[in-house]
């Protein structure tokens, strides 16, 4: 009786673990941290004093693109950043590279060894140390998906060779929640530009409630570790002639936030605000992102 009371709470344990939703505090660690996309990084007093005032812990940090060219049959790198200054100690850089999807519409065997080295070489050029995470930020559809999951694995296995608690992250748009999950550590949920460009009269597309509302309902069912990156940025276009504003107020920000946490409650652990930028800090008032950032 004994033996088979032991193996039964061994049983019981091994359904609480395997039940234990992947973005559990031990998953991913709790935390806040902004975007850096800017092709300079350099801080003035305002940004510094954000960094300091909301405790930010990880700045995402966009290192360079990588694109397809007329006339290339293979990506090359675009808008590499420059560092004429550092973050602060306490801060942990995540080194960021945007690929477009059409880079993903066929391989390249030797793009994930390049990315890497590239990665690295910046870090050791520029003094930057203690790089432990990069991630990688891609729109992929569903016809491109299966290259770019290939292609992560390829990066993972890259970046993590010779290193101790490596981490590979990469973004995720709303419409890729009903798509199988990447082979990455975790996913930045990226809930933003989810309207229709076209249809700006009707909707904001940067963000509308109306156009996250759909997917609300999967949230619970994607088995990735997520954190939350919300927009506090201006989108200013010229659209026949006239100069058009995006900006997406604060009620509806936060509305969004209290919808997704309601959905998936781990989704209030790791918070990221994009991008960091003077102009977007005093676009908001302190107590909007306190309650962005509240956990």
């Amino acid at each position: 009786m004994q033996v088979r009371g032991l193996l039964c709470m061994i049983l019981v344990l091994l359904t609480i673990i395997g039940c234990t939703k992947p973005d559990s505090p031990r998953a991913l660690e709790e935390g806040n941290a902004v975007y850096y996309w800017r092709t300079e990084l350099r801080l003035d007093s305002t940004e510094r004093a954000f960094l300091q005032q909301y405790h930010i812990n990880k700045v995402y940090c966009r290192y360079f693109d990588v694109v397809m060219n007329d006339g290339d049959s293979e990506p090359k790198p675009n808008a590499t950043i420059t560092f004429s200054d550092t973050l602060p100690d306490s801060i942990e850089i995540i080194p960021t590279v945007y690929i477009t999807e059409d880079c993903m519409h066929q391989k390249h065997p030797d793009l994930a060894e390049k990315i890497v080295k590239r990665i690295r070489q910046m870090n050791e050029t520029n003094d930057i140390k203690h790089v432990s995470e990069i991630q990688i930020d891609c729109d992929y559809t569903s016809k491109s998906r299966k290259i770019y999951y290939d292609f992560l694995e390829e990066v993972g296995g890259k970046w993590r060779s010779g290193m101790r608690n490596a981490i590979l992250s990469t973004t995720i748009r709303l419409h890729q929640l009903a798509m199988e999950v990447p082979p990455v550590d975790y996913g930045a949920l990226m809930i933003y530009n989810t309207g229709d460009p076209r249809k700006w009269e009707e909707r904001n597309p940067i963000l509308d409630y109306r156009d996250v509302y759909p997917y609300l309902k999967k949230l619970d069912q994607y088995d990735l570790p997520m954190a939350a990156a919300y927009p506090v940025f201006q989108w200013v276009r010229d659209i026949h002639g006239v100069r058009v504003e995006h900006t997406v107020e604060a009620e509806e920000i936060l509305r969004v936030k209290s919808a997704m946490e309601k959905e998936r409650k781990n989704l209030k652990h790791a918070i990221i605000t994009y991008h960091l930028d003077k102009d977007n800090i005093n676009r908001y008032k302190p107590e909007t992102y306190e309650e962005i950032y509240r956990h």
